[in-house]
């Protein structure tokens, strides 16, 4: 999901990209949540190989409910938002924020484990991403968004 947004913030858009069809209130809403869920997602990776299941709950929390968006928005911001994003971004952002609530819920339970495959379904979500922001993040072309290509 961060990847999606910084092309947002530095005004790089591939043709199908987002970007262009949010209004500023949108874009500016939409990159501070990135830049939290961006910090927690880096603080995460930390605290997991730290073996701190307690920050890995707190974090993964924060991230699940991440939604200064959805907080601040106006009926005409939600209107226009809905009519800007593909149905696919909305998924793959409710994958992503579900990923985070089972990251934390693996915390809780201290398995160390399990933390490691829901942080790397969290990432798994962010670059697919990508596919709305291909002109800003390249590397991840030459395949379908959820494709494997190893």
């Amino acid at each position: 999901m961060v990847t999606a947004f910084i092309a947002l913030q530095t005004g790089a858009y591939a043709a199908d990209s987002v970007g262009p069809k949010l209004t500023a209130r949108l874009k500016e809403l939409l990159t501070k949540e990135m830049q939290q869920v961006g910090e927690a997602t880096s603080d995460l990776a930390l605290a997991i190989s730290a073996g701190d299941h307690a920050s890995v709950m707190r974090l993964g929390v924060a991230v699940r409910d991440s939604f200064i968006l959805k907080k601040s928005l106006t009926a005409q911001d939600e209107e226009d938002l809905m009519s800007a994003i593909p149905p696919e971004f909305v998924a793959l952002d409710r994958r992503f924020h579900g990923m985070a609530g089972k990251l934390a819920d693996a915390a809780g339970m201290k398995d160390s484990e399990l933390q490691g495959f829901y942080y790397s379904k969290m990432l798994e979500a962010c670059v697919s991403c990508a596919q709305f922001a291909m002109d800003r993040f390249p590397g991840f072309g030459g395949g379908h968004a959820g494709e494997h290509n190893h």
